[in-house]
């Protein structure tokens, strides 16, 4: 699987916001999207998963190019049954139990039988070790143990790739380890990933790909070591130079 993004443009009235972004993903990479508040990391995921409709530009996947700005109904929808998205503030159902939000999608959206749909979402629950809590609602949940149901609701449904936005982002500090050790394991695993987040220790640590961005441009995109050790723009220096001074405060 390969996904690539070229010439991606989106306005917010009158306001572009993403202005002309390129990049490749590529079986296997876990892609950090690092960069200031408002840069625009979040919209391009939105844009590329068709929750924001682009301005402009084009969507490769799988060898099939695709215009984001005219894509049609039947497109976005065969391009979604090979992605996931999780979000930042986990997107669960309040009347549905941690069982039945896992197998929602995959019985209404895939037909695939209860039966199957059960026993593959307790699969993907016992992998983010929420097994023990399938009868469980939202409200009964800790942020953690939501954003790991919807870890498994997305694993669920055999992406190609996953979309994390700022996954832990809405989480009390002590909470935020539980998924990231979900994330690094999925990263261990194999799992192709673009996560837009501000914990640079799993930027740093777990994916193998950064896209540093402001502005809605992207300032510099390399592998992850390069860029934490050696940045090749100033703005990425910067950057880089005032998160290892946050470190060292801590």
């Amino acid at each position: 699987m390969t996904l690539e993004v070229k010439n991606l443009h989106k306005n917010f009235d009158g306001k572009e916001v993403l202005k002309g972004i390129d990049f490749e993903v590529r079986d296997g990479d876990v892609v950090a999207v690092l960069g200031p508040s408002g840069s625009g990391k979040t919209t391009i995921l939105r844009c590329i998963n068709f929750l924001e409709k682009a301005d402009d530009g084009k969507l490769i996947f799988d060898g099939e190019s695709f215009n984001l700005a005219k894509i049609s109904k039947k497109d976005k929808k065969r391009l979604r049954m090979k992605t996931s998205f999780v979000f930042q503030n986990y997107n669960l159902f309040l009347n549905k139990t941690v069982l039945q939000n896992v197998t929602l999608g995959l019985t209404a959206a895939r037909k695939i039988s209860r039966q199957e749909a059960e026993a593959k979402a307790i699969a993907m629950l016992e992998k983010v070790g929420m097994a023990d809590r399938l009868d469980a609602y939202p409200s009964q949940l800790s942020g953690g143990q939501q954003q790991r149901v919807a870890i498994a609701r997305a694993l669920a449904t055999d992406p190609e790739i996953i979309y994390f936005d700022e996954p832990t982002s809405a989480l009390d500090p002590e909470l935020i380890g539980e998924v990231l050790a979900v994330m690094r394991q999925l990263a261990e695993d194999g799992m192709t990933m673009i996560v837009v987040t501000h914990e640079m220790n799993f930027a740093r640590n777990v994916s193998n790909r950064i896209i540093f961005m402001e502005n809605g441009n992207i300032i510099e995109t390399g592998s992850s070591k390069e860029f934490f050790e050696n940045p090749k723009k100033e703005r990425s220096r910067e950057f880089v130079r005032s998160i290892t001074a946050d470190r060292t405060a801590d």
